[in-house]
């Protein structure tokens, strides 16, 4: 495509409104955003940034840029609405002290150590999926495998009873699908019922495991129950809408890391390869997927001052749309960015997002994908996805819906 025609992809693009092809496959306006547009204001008043540099400065700066959501939130959800409780609550949209307090509560329970000794039941859980798939035409490789595995690693975390896991991976697509930057009805009044759910379910769990507490080195539950000392502790709507937090924020990103791994190592077959020929290059492939298919598109801050980029100037509380999947293929960041190569180093992209609000299960999450990954190359590494792979359709998260294979052992 000419310049002319990349300028064009991106002079009216609306993320309330994408262009048509934009759900299916953003990276080509994410180019042009890169060329034409890197600072792009939004008919609301927001503002979309899609720079390697921007969004690294921005996650570092806690003064200048706030994670808190509550005025964004209000008019989208309703002030004091299920959902508006959640995502105002939950650790990813606050700032210290309640991020600091939640935070150092969880980065406790997700030692090296602690995550250690997740891998034996990781494997098994992996394993145990991979025998299911044994001699069939057609497996779903999200179904059945990729949306599987955290739902069981986070209910693990938390010690939800196996028996009432089922209704988990539900509550959390509706909840972060109200995430997206515009709602139909439908979906706003199903996040609002799923968070009631949800919440209604935790209070119950909650009171069982304070009547019968968990290990707190391997239960992250009891661990957030008793808090990090007097001063420490969380209260009871802070403990409930974090429980939700963990949940959605290891399911459908890891869900994703690990289908779109899937896909990519379907899709170029020379990286397969290399991958089934050394093992070693495991840990990088998991990187490249992370940077070129990132799960998690968009991330948000909100100005506190008056700010000016690019000889825009945005006041205090412009919401910014800060576009991962588009600023981890800046060109000035990362040579040849729409190559997939798995021993691409360095990589230096942002899917974790930076600075304090890093992704805190950061290290699990990549365990999970090369534990899912080596461990299905080793069992089917002739696997082929069939035709009838469904895109996610979402624009703050990157994945597959379906993903129809024929397991070849």
């Amino acid at each position: 495509m000419n310049d002319t025609g990349l300028r064009d992809k991106v002079k009216d693009l609306d993320l309330t409104a994408p262009p048509p092809g934009f759900l299916e496959d953003p990276f080509p306006f994410y180019d042009a955003l890169l060329a034409h547009a890197p600072v792009l204001p939004q008919p609301d008043g927001s503002v979309l940034l899609s720079r390697h540099a921007d969004l690294d400065r921005i996650y570092r700066d806690t003064t200048l840029y706030s994670s808190d959501k509550k005025a964004a939130f209000g008019p989208k959800f309703g002030v004091g609405s299920p959902l508006f409780e959640h995502h105002t609550t939950s650790l990813v949209f606050n700032d210290p002290p309640l991020h600091t307090r939640v935070r150092k509560i969880m980065t406790s329970a997700l030692t090296p150590r602690a995550i250690a000794r997740m891998e034996p039941g990781l494997i098994s859980t992996v394993d145990h999926l991979l025998d299911a798939m044994a001699g069939r035409e057609t497996v779903d490789l999200i179904e059945e495998f990729a949306s599987t595995i955290p739902i069981q690693i986070i209910g693990n975390l938390l010690d939800v009873p196996m028996e009432e896991r089922g209704p988990l991976r539900d509550w959390s697509l509706v909840i972060l699908g109200a995430l997206e930057p515009k709602l139909t009805d439908d979906q706003l009044a199903r996040g609002q019922a799923a968070v009631t759910e949800f919440k209604t379910y935790l209070e119950d769990l909650v009171a069982r495991r304070r009547a019968k507490p968990g290990d707190p080195e391997t239960d992250v539950l009891t661990r957030l129950i008793r808090g990090e000392g007097a001063d420490q502790k969380l209260s009871e709507i802070e403990l409930l809408q974090n429980c939700i937090f963990i949940l959605n924020a290891g399911h459908e990103t890891t869900s994703n890391l690990i289908g779109n791994g899937l896909a990519l190592l379907n899709d170029f077959p020379e990286e397969r390869r290399k991958l089934l020929e050394d093992r070693d290059l495991l840990p990088s492939a998991v990187e490249e997927i992370l940077r070129f298919r990132s799960p998690n598109q968009l991330g948000n801050r909100e100005t506190t001052a008056e700010i000016e980029l690019d000889g825009l100037r945005l006041p205090a509380g412009t919401n910014l749309h800060l576009c991962i999947g588009a600023a981890n293929r800046d060109p000035a960041v990362f040579d040849d960015p729409a190559r997939f190569d798995i021993t691409r180093k360095p990589n230096r992209h942002l899917a974790f997002a930076g600075g304090p609000h890093v992704c805190v299960g950061l290290t699990l999450a990549r365990l999970e994908g090369r534990i899912a990954l080596g461990r299905l190359l080793d069992r089917y590494p002739d696997y082929r996805l069939r035709e009838g792979r469904v895109p996610g359709g979402r624009i703050r998260f990157h994945g597959y819906a379906t993903l129809p294979a024929r397991m070849t052992p």
